[in-house]
């Protein structure tokens, strides 16, 4: 009998668990991952607050004496590109599986959504610099290639020569490889030295960018286990700490608080919108989740394309309640 390769079996385990049903409920919705701005123009409409002032047409503006925007038929075939962080950090999970199992379920289960539909698929992947370019491609073995180089990427343990993340080493290659406009699905957990929000705003000036940030749920609140050795696994930094002090669980709380809260905005001011992964959350809802309030959002007219507000935190997924 032969044996599945991992990526084999990873693929077939998710398009029967979430692809199959993805399938079923999605229906129009998909076209909300990849929005196109096609060359034919559709229609002009009056200019509405959060339109993207590039698409103004400032002759008919200057004819009718209020703004005008132009809108324009959607591209059938797209590509996606997808900004993956594999760091070691990505290696934590505090309960059965690590973020990294999460961020790689997520990429098949996007790939194989998107390029089952004809549009194409490439990536750039970042373990310590970027480590890999995937070509776009559009066939499932196209998609099992993403997969193994995701798997086969070395897990790194704790090392004092690995070094943080430099989040922006992966934007900065991807501002300069991405000169058509395209989707793009950044996917992090987002412990980087800061400098990356500059390049990120940029990447979105010209691109339909998705964060898609995983977390651990420890990362966030510490439980009462005594005292407790923590180490920095991209530093090798360890420090022991007393977790049965209350003080020093409701101040870890509240800095992890806080870091989420600047994340956020950074995201929100970059004009991202932003899905949220749990290490151990259910994939199925909280894609279809996603994919249903950015359709809503879009149909509603409320923002311009890719942007997020703070007032439509909406589209941060930190619960699991099914729409």
């Amino acid at each position: 009998m032969q044996l599945r390769s991992a990526p084999e079996h990873t693929l077939q385990r998710l398009e029967w668990t979430v692809l199959r049903r993805l399938d079923g409920l999605l229906q129009g919705d998909y076209r909300t991952l990849l929005r196109g701005t096609g060359l034919d123009l559709a229609d002009l409409r009056e200019y509405q607050e959060g339109d993207d002032v590039r698409h103004i047409d400032w002759n008919v503006t200057a004819r009718l004496g209020h703004p005008h925007v132009r809108v324009h038929t959607e591209d059938r075939e797209l590509s996606a590109w997808f900004l993956i962080d594999l760091s070691a950090s990505l290696n934590f999970g505090s309960g059965q599986r690590p973020k990294r199992a999460q961020l790689t379920d997520v990429a098949a289960v996007l790939a194989r959504l998107i390029t089952r539909r004809g549009n194409r698929v490439g990536a750039l992947i970042y373990d310590r610099g970027v480590r890999a370019i995937l070509p776009p491609g559009t066939s499932r073995q196209h998609v099992l290639r993403l997969l193994h180089l995701l798997q086969s990427s070395p897990e790194q343990t704790a090392q004092t020569d690995a070094g943080p993340t430099r989040l922006h080493e992966l934007l900065d290659a991807a501002n300069h490889l991405l000169r058509r406009r395209c989707a793009v699905f950044l996917m992090s957990d987002f412990l980087s030295e800061p400098g990356w929000e500059r390049p990120c705003a940029h990447l979105a000036r010209r691109h339909d960018v998705v964060a898609v940030h995983l977390y651990d749920p420890l990362e966030r609140q510490l439980p009462n286990l005594g005292l407790l050795p923590l180490q920095d696994v991209e530093t090798g930094e360890v420090l022991l700490v007393d977790t049965q002090d209350p003080v020093f669980r409701e101040r870890f709380a509240h800095l992890a608080a806080q870091r989420e809260e600047v994340l956020h905005d950074s995201l929100a001011r970059a004009g991202l919108d932003l899905l949220e992964l749990a290490a151990d959350d259910d994939l199925l809802p909280a894609l279809l989740r996603f994919v249903r309030l950015r359709a809503g959002r879009n149909r509603a007219g409320a923002n311009r394309p890719g942007a997020v507000t703070r007032a439509d935190r909406g589209l941060r997924l930190v619960d699991k309640e099914v729409a």
